[in-house]
């Protein structure tokens, strides 16, 4: 599951991996309509399409319609949304899901920060110390 496809970049390295492990599907979203037709573009000249279920529009609203468990999200979109999002995916997510969040070095992502280094939440997270940031969190419940 990746929120934020913009032109597929980390998208088809999400899909090369499945390809390459033979089982699995990714599922992305993306507001900008441009951006979804660029994706979808760049996915199939790089010959995974048929893996990549892309979700135009509002991820609060798309991702209500994808179905569990899911193994791995990665948080890429708009930072605030982050929180929004990964609760709204949570009963979704198998036990030991890897969730990453992007840019954890960001102001607005701090509510994401809190809530998934709180131990109370179900995660163990860890900081990963990339140019503006990411936060690697396992699902532990």
């Amino acid at each position: 599951m990746e929120f934020g496809t913009s032109y597929g970049i980390s998208t088809f390295y999400l899909a090369a991996a499945v390809r390459d492990n033979g089982t699995g599907r990714v599922v992305t979203t993306e507001l900008s309509t441009a951006k979804v037709a660029a994706a979808r573009a760049n996915l199939s000249e790089a010959g995974v399409a048929a893996l990549v279920d892309v979700l135009p529009g509002d991820a609060l609203q798309t991702l209500t319609t994808v179905d569990g468990p899911i193994g791995l999200v990665l948080l890429d979109g708009w930072k605030d949304l982050y929180l929004p999002v990964l609760q709204l995916l949570e009963p979704r997510l198998s036990a030991g899901a890897l969730v990453i969040g992007d840019d954890s070095s960001f102001p607005t992502v701090q509510p994401y920060l809190d809530y998934v280094r709180d131990p109370a939440n179900g995660y163990l997270s860890v900081p990963f110390p990339v140019e503006d940031g990411m936060e690697i969190s396992c699902r532990i419940r």
